[in-house]
């Protein structure tokens, strides 16, 4: 069903890009109302227009804050055309309709991400504009709604192909846009509210995100993808890609991995190579070419292919180390100038500044079939304090440095997780395995197939405890002689001796690290 538009109300906080339309709703003799602001700016554009409070004969109150919520305005949005009993009580009232709304929202979250004054933060929640949207979207039976300038086209075209009509299938979509801004809006003050007053579990979650770009495909060539944001700021995520292919669900993936464990290191130099959202080499070193060299030698193998993170600037020198090999996205805080021109040579590689990213979030989601699991991020590494030395021989305080830095490194490993390091550098990585026994065997089948000279005197750690001793007993006629664990299984004793029976060093850190 068309419906002719015959009066259209006008209220909008961005005012650039209405010049298209106006002249479009001027040729087909729309009436037009307004405003404050989108009124002036109207009329100076050259346009007829009505301002809202002659048309209601209802001053704006309340600083602004009354203006749009008014009956006649309402009632015209609101009743269907069909129902004889509206049409009888427009006509006592001499309420006419409302046939488009053209309205975008106080800029909310423009003003989170500048302002900490909260006065005005909450001055700038939207009350008139989502309640006429929300009418009309509706209504979209009788009602066009338009919420965005980047549908002022589409609605141009609209109006144009059907003689100054809009179609029903046409106001039927825009009304599902209109609602999805509404929810998102709302979403967003109430996350505001939320984190304002520290309540991280409210009894009802909603969480809110602008699409940033449609992916080619999801982690297999069937499934569809997209990438959202969901942050004040929906533009941009903090990546600015400086050469290669467009990234794909499984690059995003690996990179927010990635940048989960680079964001764990302090000040050093670091270097994270991620494959499969797996960390296959990880090193933290004052030099970054050394970092870079020992997280690549962890695994090689695994590296074909893979994401490469580094908290510091790529030189040339690292620039001809990474061109060594076949990778799919390097990222780093910034490129020279002669490790771009190295970099560029392969089209293909995916070139990533990560300079201006900062990580935001301070909980992870999983979502299942209706239903989803939210939960604090895993900030902790061990707590000094609360730890034990379980062994007769006793780690000296660099190596305590060590197993902090290697049980660092097992949060963001997927569980069962066994994680090798000699030197500040993962020599060997066991993942995901649902035996620890097994994830010990890869771990040192890892270490022996890539650097066997590295195993002696290497250190150890487990997410989580130990059931039995045979992983310590494999571990330790590998050659491992220290071992970070939470500790708390009912065969600890077991364990302890077989520790002690090899004069191996074990800590207990009564904090458990699960990544499922």
């Amino acid at each position: 069903m068309k419906q002719k538009i015959k009066t259209a109300l006008i209220s909008v906080s961005d005012k650039t890009d209405l010049s298209n339309v106006l002249k479009t709703l001027n040729k087909y003799k729309v009436k037009i109302i307004s405003s404050g602001g989108t009124y002036n700016t109207i009329k100076q554009l050259g346009y007829p227009c009505t301002e809202v409070s002659t048309y209601t004969g209802f001053k704006e109150m309340l600083d602004g804050r009354v203006k749009t919520l008014h009956p006649k305005i309402h009632a015209g949005i609101l009743h269907d055309r069909t129902n004889k009993k509206h049409a009888k009580e427009m006509t006592k009232q001499k309420f006419p309709s409302l046939d488009l709304i053209i309205v975008n929202f106080y800029p909310f979250q423009k003003i989170v991400l500048n302002s900490k004054n909260n006065k005005e933060i909450i001055e700038n929640i939207d009350i008139g504009g989502p309640t006429m949207v929300r009418a009309a979207a509706k209504n979209f039976k009788n009602v066009l709604i338009v919420t965005n300038k980047s549908d002022y086209a589409d609605l141009i075209n609209e109006i144009e192909k059907n003689k100054g009509k809009t179609s029903l299938n046409f106001r039927e979509y825009m009304s599902s846009k209109a609602f999805g801004l509404t929810a998102y809006y709302d979403a967003m003050i109430a996350n505001w509210f939320n984190k304002k007053l520290n309540i991280k579990f409210p009894e009802r979650k909603t969480i809110f995100g602008r699409r940033f770009k449609e992916l080619r495909y999801g982690e297999n060539p069937h499934q569809k993808s997209s990438i959202y944001i969901s942050d004040y700021n929906d533009k941009e995520l903090g990546l600015q890609q400086l050469n290669g292919k467009e990234l794909s669900y499984n690059n995003y993936n690996d990179i927010f991995a990635s940048l989960e464990i680079l964001s764990s290191f302090k000040k050093i130099s670091g270097t994270v190579i991620i494959k499969h959202a797996n960390p296959c080499g990880v090193s933290i070193n004052k030099s970054a070419l050394h970092s870079f060299k020992n997280a690549y030698a962890c695994d090689p193998v695994s590296a074909f292919g893979g994401v490469i993170a580094c908290n510091y600037k790529i030189n040339k020198n690292i620039a001809q180390e990474i061109n060594k090999n076949f990778l799919e996205v390097i990222l780093a805080k910034g490129f020279d100038k002669d490790a771009l021109i190295i970099l560029k040579k392969k089209k293909n590689l995916r070139v990533i500044d990560i300079s201006k990213y900062k990580p935001k979030n301070h909980t992870t989601i999983k979502n299942f079939d209706g239903s989803f699991l939210l939960q604090d991020k895993d900030k902790s590494i061990f707590n000094k304090k609360i730890l034990k030395v379980v062994t007769k021989n006793k780690p000296s305080v660099k190596e305590i440095k060590e197993m902090e830095f290697a049980f660092n490194i097992s949060k963001f490993v997927k569980s069962n997780a066994i994680v090798l390091t000699n030197n500040f550098s993962t020599i060997g990585i066991g993942a995901g395995q649902p035996s620890r026994l097994d994830s010990c065997k890869i771990a040192i089948q890892k270490a022996k197939l890539f650097q066997p000279k590295k195993i002696k005197n290497s250190i150890v750690a487990s997410d989580a405890f130990f059931p039995f001793a045979d992983g310590v007993k494999l571990l330790t006629n590998a050659g491992v002689r220290t071992i970070v664990q939470p500790g708390g299984s009912i065969r600890d004793q077991e364990v302890i001796n077989a520790a002690d029976k090899v004069k191996a060093k074990m800590i207990f850190t009564n904090i458990r690290h699960f990544n499922h």
